[in-house]
């Protein structure tokens, strides 16, 4: 393996800083009982979910084993999962197979040609993986999707088909194409006379009430003073300010070198952060900030900060995926914003590819001696009654029974708690375990019905956002494939590039501008120190080769 091991992408890191509690099974150091052909015995190293005890007693799993004749010890983990990954790999001490981790295709590609993660293309054939190779040959954009640069496929394929078809609907999006949904509190706007606003000046005056009238000490009875007209993240993925910047024609966050590419009506990679809206945007939402409508906090703070304020009834406007999340007691007083036109009275939301097909959560290591057999453990997750229990959990937890179409039932949150003492939603991360999972979206037509919340997200997302506002459904495919090189280049520039944006928005916003001169200096800026024209070149070849393979 070559010496010049890199450190873990992106994503592995974000995987790593979503953790929430400490390490599951402590198996670091142990190697599994080899035998070279005839190997039965493997260890797996990964992640699971915080709320997770780990894989030892997952009776799912258990019997997958059991049926393929193999036995694994886990060693999963929620926390210090990318610095104990890193080491593995610098150390040169691989598992049989890294699970759940979630490498970036860069990761990938930099492992299958170091060695360290093999090709499965040799296995994924009708002996050894008859589920996953029938997939495959109905489903040829997943295989594009898992397939290297150099043609071969290091990890297994897994996403979540979650989208509008899964509910009946012909178009068919991902429940991620827009991701943050804007509330506000309309009990205080009914107090104040006022309307629901449609347009971003007549969201300011509200938020200008708000904050003058001090509602949530008016209304709520807390403390004078409390009243926190509008609190988001800043760039956040369901939780920022984004959102409020289709007054601008845009709605994605800078802050990602991915998130602030689109394609112009020429099908020509731009970066927003680059244009004339971009800067119109931070200068007019600066005015926000000056005058303490936006929480000063929103640089800085949590999740958990910001749910914790909503839900004492401080603040009037947020984003969120549901308003019963972060509302809690108070979310009978809200209601979801429409897209709110800007000052030339135009708006345009910016959808995501999202649910993309990646392979990463699943790869084989040089030190696995018998992958096939392996292989053929995890082609049984290939399933769609095994793969809904690998997400939600056993048969007789989470889902319970058949309806008369043969369709799995989930259970109630009321029903959940009375049997477990947690919500569904407990309960699910409770029993997940991370993997290649791959869910189509034919399963939730003919196995399983998806979550009641994800149908009302769905229905939402449609009639409410989707068919009104959004001008353009064309997005930059994020299952594109890149080649070593380009991956090169988007490593080289992609910290560099989402930090320089980042700080340069979060100043504008705070401070004001830019002026002609600030703009100016900071589109060299982009350019010199940024590799702006080499991310365009990348991004446009790879999508120019994604067309041309439909």
């Amino acid at each position: 393996m070559k010496k010049n091991i890199r450190q873990l992408g992106t994503s592995l890191l974000l995987v790593a800083a979503m953790a929430l509690t400490g390490c599951g099974n402590a198996g670091a150091g142990k190697e599994a009982k080899k035998g070279g052909e005839e190997q039965t015995d493997f260890y797996i190293m990964g992640g699971m979910s915080s709320l997770s005890s780990g894989y030892d007693g997952n009776v799912v799993l258990n019997k997958l084993a059991e049926d393929t004749g193999i036995t694994i010890e886990w060693d999963t983990m929620s926390d210090s999962l990318s610095e104990q990954v890193n080491i593995r790999i610098a150390g040169e001490q691989y598992p049989d197979a890294f699970m759940g981790i979630g490498f970036s295709n860069y990761d990938i590609s930099t492992y299958g040609e170091d060695g360290v993660f093999i090709d499965l293309t040799p296995y994924i054939n009708e002996e050894t993986m008859p589920n996953l190779t029938k997939i495959l040959e109905e489903n040829p954009d997943i295989k594009s999707a898992i397939t290297m640069s150099d043609g071969k496929i290091y990890g297994l394929p897994a996403a979540e088909q979650m989208g509008t078809a899964g509910i009946g609907i012909e178009d068919d999006f991902s429940i991620y194409t827009i991701p943050q949904f804007s509330m506000i509190n309309k009990a205080w706007l009914d107090d104040l006379g006022l309307p629901v606003p449609t347009t971003l000046d007549e969201l300011h005056d509200a938020l200008v009430a708000f904050k003058e009238n001090d509602m949530s000490a008016k209304y709520y009875g807390n403390a004078a003073g409390s009243t926190i007209p509008m609190s988001t993240g800043f760039d956040q993925w369901c939780w920022g300010q984004n959102v409020f910047y289709a007054g601008f024609g845009f709605t994605n966050w800078p802050n990602d070198v991915c998130n602030d590419l689109i394609l112009n009506d020429e099908e020509k990679c731009e970066f927003v952060c680059a244009s004339d809206n971009y800067r119109k945007a931070v200068t007019y939402f600066h005015d926000w900030y000056a005058e303490g409508l936006m929480d000063i906090e929103m640089f800085s703070q949590g999740t958990s900060q910001l749910i914790a304020k909503c839900s004492q009834g401080r603040v009037g406007v947020a984003t969120w995926w549901y308003i019963e999340e972060i509302m809690g007691d108070y979310s009978k007083d809200y209601v979801f914003l429409p897209i709110l036109a800007g000052p030339d009275g135009t708006y345009n939301v910016t959808v995501r590819d999202g649910g993309a097909v990646n392979s990463g959560n699943l790869n084989i290591t040089s030190a696995c001696e018998n992958p096939k057999a392996l292989l053929s453990f995890f082609d049984k997750w290939y399933d769609g009654e095994i793969v809904m229990q690998l997400q939600y959990g056993p048969i007789g937890t989470y889902f319970t029974e058949k309806d008369d179409k043969g369709m799995w039932l989930s259970i109630t949150d009321e029903e959940s708690k009375a049997k477990f003492g947690k919500s569904a939603g407990e309960l699910k991360s409770v029993n997940e375990v991370y993997g290649p999972k791959l869910i189509l979206s034919k399963y939730y037509n003919d196995v399983f019905y998806m979550e009641d919340r994800a149908i009302v997200r769905l229905e939402d997302l449609y009639y409410k956002w989707m068919k009104p506002y959004v001008k353009s459904t064309v997005t930059y495919p994020i299952d594109c494939v890149f080649t070593k090189d380009e991956l090169d280049t988007i490593d080289r520039y992609k910290q560099i590039f989402e930090s320089t944006v980042s700080e340069q928005e979060g100043i504008w916003l705070k401070n004001g501008g830019p002026t002609d001169e600030e703009w100016t200096d900071y589109l060299v800026m982009l350019k010199k120190n940024c590799g702006t024209e080499e991310l365009l070149k990348v991004y446009q070849q790879a999508y120019d080769r994604y067309k041309k393979a439909q």
